[in-house]
Order: structure tokens, then C-alpha cells, then sequence
């Protein structure tokens, strides 16, 4: 049986009926990793033994007829920022350079209850910061679909493990994008869901008031799958959502109904690549026919979105890296000879260019005298966007933008912060509401992929899924 770009239902169904093993479908993804991993970076460590141990597990409870979870048996990779017991867990930064965690990040552990075969470890910018996959102390990770690419940041890793087929499925976090932006340069399905649906226990804190644990996949289906097996309260998190988990496969492929379409005016402006804005209008024209009612609407404080994260995110980092030190965490210089130099050599040393750019701006903007000029106010205009997303959905059920304003650009093209932080914003006022996100590829004149973005209301992930899932099917054009 061939084990290229297969789905999560079809390979559980193989497993299930044994048409071919957990071990034989692991050894498939390990030599892929083998062959590709070499030119792509997508890798920082791999778990071969132990994703065979794992393997071996599953196709034991197999053949004793054990009920499994979809998820079981299935080779997956992980960002190297969600902590598993005994592994390393670098954050992509030489200041963890020899950490290994020493406990399991909660959706890690919901995994291992799901019998998953865990690949190995995936790059990113350094502590999450970045939207290329150029940050990491470890290299960058090129693009598949195109060697002299970005393939977006941060979870660039992932995606790229994803996209080379070297891996059924990953996970990323999404702080400001870095789930939907890589999946978007990547042609694959990147879901951010509502802030508080899915367990940070475990998560490295980059901004503690955004972070999510999202999935990289190549279909929707496949996201509610994943979605399922992550998604709960947990009583180790005090912003973990007391809300139920539903089934997202069940009925996923049910008629999502008349829905009512928003298009904020502000997402479609001159800062969108022309080509992709014709492919979008074209995909909006075709669902006006199939009677979904689209109505244009207006994000009016969507201009400030992309200031104000960069105000927030610099500030938490800031707070969130300070415990990196050398002295309680992180590599510690030892050529220093006194306990101030310890902590200054610790972390000059051992941070990257752009964590010290965001703990200098963010240290700034909370010292005394500054703090209400920029990140009280900062907090202020957060909740403008916010509101304008919560008033656009008492008239719209889904909004739809771009993902991101280009395809993937090249290695080494955005030099200046500005520039690259320009590339999130279409994402930043998303998780600065908190709301979940379904980025969908689909392809246009160009050879590289195009991409959509879906927000609902917080915490209806299953609609999100259903509409995406129609939308995959019926108007986006693969390659």
C-alpha cells in the first residue's frame, strides 16, 4: 500500500484491519525523514527507537483487538517547544541548547493516552519569535515546495515535516500566526483554535495572553481529528476553558447550512498580492451561487492590530524569558566570575538577535513611566479589536481574509523586524480576540499555494470545521 499523503481516517482504517503495520507505517515516515531532513532542517531530533517501541505497542493492542483512538499509531511530529518527559526541548535557542524536560506538556500526554508514535522534534524561530523559520539558533528550515523559500514561521518545522511527508500530521503553537502563516506558505491546513480550548501546560511561554497549541495538517478532517485529541480542561492551566469537547469528525462532512459570510473591508485592501486577491473573489463568487449570503463588512480598528501585538508580545516575552538566566534554567557561562556577569554573559551568550530585541522593547515599554503609554494603552486598543470582531458575529456566522498577503517569499528577503512583522497581519488582531482559525490552501496562476482564513465566534471549533471541511470540497482549487 503506498503511505504517501494519506489521511488520518485511512490510515486508521489500515491499522484497524491490518492491512499494514504501525511499525511498517512508522519505518515509512523515518526513511522519508532520512532522505529529506538533510536539505529541509525540519528536524532538530529524531526519536527513531522510540517511535518504534511505540509502534510496536500499538500493533500489539491491535492484534489483541483493543479498541484504539484515530490517533493511534499514527507517526506525528512535535515543535520543539512543547515539552515531553526525557526529551530535549531546545525552543530553538542555544540557551537550552542541553535541556531535557522533565515532565509531559499536557497535550502530550493526552497524545501518549492516544497511543501516538511520536517522530521527533521540530524547528522554529527562536522561542517562537519569528515568521520565517530563519530565528532558530539550529539553522533555518527551507521550504519544500520550494528549496529557496521560507516556510513561514514559526512552526516552520512542522509545516514543512507535514508538507515533505515526513510526517502524517504536527503540532505547532500559534501565538500571532505561527501555526496559520507556515501552513499557508506550505499549501496545508492549519488550525489555531479559541484561546483556552487547548492546555499551554507544557507550552514554553512566549505570550502568555495568545498562545495556542494548534495542528498542522493536509486536510480539515484531519484537523478535527487532531482537535479531538488535544482539546479539554485542565486544572494545570488557570486560562484553560471549562467548556465541553465535541466531536469534530462526527457529521464534518453534513451540509454546514446557509451561513451567513462576513468580508471585512480592511483584509482585502492594496497591502494583497493582486493575483491572490482575484483567486479569493473568485472562490467568494462561486459561494454566492451556491446561496451562502455574503456581506461585506467592516474590522475598523484592524489597521492597529499588527502595533498593538507588538506591543503585547514584547512585553510578555519579556516577563516569560526572564526565568532563562543560567542560574535556574538555561546554559550558564562559566568564564564569569562574579553573579551579575553569570546573568548577563548567561543570556548575552545564549539569546538570539531577535529574543533580545523583544525583552529590550518589552522591558521598555513596562518600565516606570512608560507602562501607560504603551502597553496599558496597548490593552486598550486590544479590546476595539476585539469588540469589532464580537459585533461583526451577531451578522455573520464566518468571516473570511487572506491568510497572509503573499505566498511564500524567499530565504533571506525581509532583513528589517518591520518588514517581517508586516507579514502577520492578517493574523494578530485573530489572537488578540482570542478566536479560533482555520487557514485553507488553494492554488492560482502561481505555482506556490494560496491561502483563506476562516474565524468564527470563540469556542465553536465545530462549525469552523464543518464550513472549512465544504469549502475544501467544493470551491478551492488543489494542486
Amino acid at each position: 500500500m503506498k503511505f504517501d499523503k494519506l489521511s488520518i481516517k485511512k490510515a486508521h482504517q489500515g491499522l484497524i484491519n491490518q492491512d499494514f503495520s504501525a511499525q511498517e507505517l512508522t519505518e515509512y515516515y523515518l526513511k522519508k525523514i532520512e532522505e529529506k531532513n538533510k536539505s529541509l532542517n525540519a528536524f532538530l531530533q529524531l526519536n527513531k527507537d522510540l517511535a518504534l517501541d511505540q509502534a510496536k505497542k500499538v500493533d500489539n493492542k491491535i492484534s489483541q483487538g483493543e479498541d484504539l483512538s484515530a490517533l493511534a499509531g499514527l507517526p506525528m511530529a512535535m515543535k520543539d517547544n512543547i515539552l515531553v518527559k526525557g526529551l530535549p526541548a531546545t525552543a530553538g535557542s542555544k540557551i537550552l541548547e542541553n535541556y531535557r524536560a522533565v515532565y509531559d506538556a499536557t497535550v502530550a500526554k493526552k497524545l501518549k493516552n492516544n497511543n501516538f508514535i511520536h517522530l521527533g522534534r521540530t524547528n522554529l524561530d527562536e522561542f517562537a519569535m519569528g515568521s520565517s523559520c530563519e530565528n532558530s539558533a539550529f539553522g533555518p528550515t527551507k521550504n519544500p515546495l520550494d528549496l529557496t523559500r521560507v516556510p513561514g514561521g514559526s512552526s516552520g518545522g512542522s509545516a514543512a515535516a507535514v508538507a515533505a511527508d515526513m510526517a502524517l500530521y504536527a503540532l505547532g503553537s500559534d501565538t500571532g500566526g505561527s501555526v496559520r502563516q507556515p501552513a499557508a506558505f506550505c499549501g496545508l491546513v492549519g488550525l489555531k483554535p479559541t484561546y483556552g480550548r487547548v492546555s499551554r501546560y507544557g507550552l514554553f511561554s512566549l505570550t502568555s495572553s495568545t498562545d495556542v497549541i494548534g495542528s498542522l495538517t493536509r486536510s480539515v478532517p484531519d484537523a478535527a481529528f487532531v482537535l479531538e485529541g488535544i482539546a479539554g480542561f485542565d486544572k494545570k492551566d488557570s486560562t484553560s476553558a471549562n467548556k465541553k469537547v465535541e466531536n469534530y469528525s462526527k457529521d464534518i462532512d453534513k451540509h454546514p447550512g446557509r451561513l451567513k459570510i462576513g468580508l471585512p473591508k480592511e483584509y482585502f485592501g492594496d497591502q494583497l498580492d493582486n493575483d491572490i486577491k482575484k483567486s479569493l473573489n473568485k472562490v467568494i463568487e462561486n459561494m454566492g451561487h451556491d446561496k451562502f449570503e455574503i456581506k461585506k463588512i467592516s474590522l475598523p480598528h484592524t489597521e492597529y492590530a499588527v502595533a498593538t501585538y507588538y506591543i503585547v508580545n514584547p512585553c510578555e516575552a519579556s516577563s516569560n524569558l526572564a526565568r532563562y538566566d543560567g542560574i535556574r534554567y538555561g546554559r550558564r557561562d562559566k568564564e564569569s566570575e562574579n553573579l551579575r556577569q553569570t546573568y548577563i554573559n548567561s543570556r548575552v551568550k545564549g539569546l538570539g538577535a531577535e529574543p533580545k530585541r523583544r525583552i529590550m522593547l518589552g522591558t521598555y515599554a513596562l518600565s516606570s513611566g512608560y507602562f501607560e503609554a504603551y502597553y496599558l494603552k496597548a490593552q486598550k486598543v486590544r479590546r476595539l479589536i476585539y469588540e469589532d470582531f464580537i459585533k461583526s458575529f451577531e451578522k455573520v456566522d464566518i468571516i473570511i481574509t487572506p491568510t497572509v498577503p503573499t505566498v511564500a517569499f524567499k530565504l533571506g528577503e525581509k532583513q528589517e523586524p518591520l518588514s517581517m512583522y508586516l507579514s502577520d497581519i492578517f493574523l494578530s488582531g485573530v489572537s488578540l480576540a482570542g478566536l479560533p482559525a482555520l487557514s485553507l490552501p488553494f492554488y492560482g496562476k502561481k505555482k506556490l499555494p494560496y491561502s483563506l482564513q476562516l474565524i468564527s465566534p470563540h469556542f465553536t471549533e465545530k462549525k469552523l470545521l464543518n464550513f472549512g471541511n465544504y469549502m475544501e470540497k467544493n470551491y478551492l482549487i488543489k494542486k
